[in-house]
């Protein structure tokens, strides 16, 4: 219906043993590995169109950053810039923006406009 690419949500046990890796303390890597080892299977089953080992990885990566593993990033000359955006969009990481400027900031609270309702007529 929408193609053989598309990433499905994890089985609630593969998150549970990623889970259960970062509670023992394993590295990102560990936990995100149980999320491979689903895919490999589900390639087994012929579940979906995933052609090669390569494609089975991607994948579960994949849904091991969507699940909260925190994984590095792909290197610049390893994967295309689609792929690391994307890449960086299911890890989380958002723009870090600064405060915005206080507008009234070093004059007295006497040179603010009155809003109180009190309107002279």
């Amino acid at each position: 219906m929408f193609g053989a690419n598309v990433c499905t949500m994890p089985e609630k046990e593969t998150v549970e043993r990623a889970h259960e890796d970062e509670r023992e303390g394993k590295s990102p890597s560990t936990q995100a590995g149980e999320f491979v080892r689903e895919e490999m299977e589900h390639i087994r089953e012929g579940e979906h169109g995933a052609r090669s080992a390569k494609q089975a990885i991607a994948i579960g990566l994949s849904k091991a950053r969507r699940a909260g593993v925190k994984l590095p990033l792909p290197k610049k000359g390893t994967t295309s810039k689609k792929t690391r955006r994307q890449a960086k969009s299911e890890s989380g990481e958002r723009h870090q923006f600064s405060k915005p400027a206080q507008i009234f900031e070093d004059e007295g609270a006497s040179s603010l406009p009155d809003f109180s309702g009190d309107r002279e007529q």
